[in-house]
C-alpha cells in the first residue's frame, strides 16, 4: 500500500466524504472542507504514528499537507531525511 493509499483510507475514515470517488491526490483538505483546522491536528498525529516522523510546527503548512499528494511527498521527504 503507497503513502497515498494508506491517507487516504484514513480520510475516508476519519472526516466525512460526499463522494469518496472524488478525493483524488490533488484535491485541497481544507478547501474541499474534508478537513477542518482542528482535523488537521489529527492528520498530522496520523502521520508521526503511522510513518515514525515528527511533523514540526513550522513544516505545518499547505505545500506540505493540502492535498494527498503533497502529504506523501512530505513524508517521503521526511522519511529520507531520517535515513540520512
Amino acid at each position: 500500500m503507497t503513502i497515498q493509499d494508506r491517507v487516504r483510507s484514513f480520510i475516508l475514515e476519519s472526516f466525512y466524504v460526499d463522494d469518496p470517488g472524488s478525493l483524488t491526490d490533488d484535491v485541497s483538505l481544507i478547501d474541499s472542507g474534508i478537513v477542518d483546522s482542528t482535523g488537521m491536528l489529527d492528520v498530522i498525529l496520523f502521520l508521526e504514528t503511522e510513518f515514525g516522523i515528527d511533523v514540526l510546527d513550522h513544516e505545518t503548512i499547505p505545500e506540505n499537507l493540502e492535498t494527498i499528494a503533497r502529504i506523501a511527498a512530505y513524508v517521503t521527504r521526511k522519511q529520507a531525511q531520517a535515513a540520512a
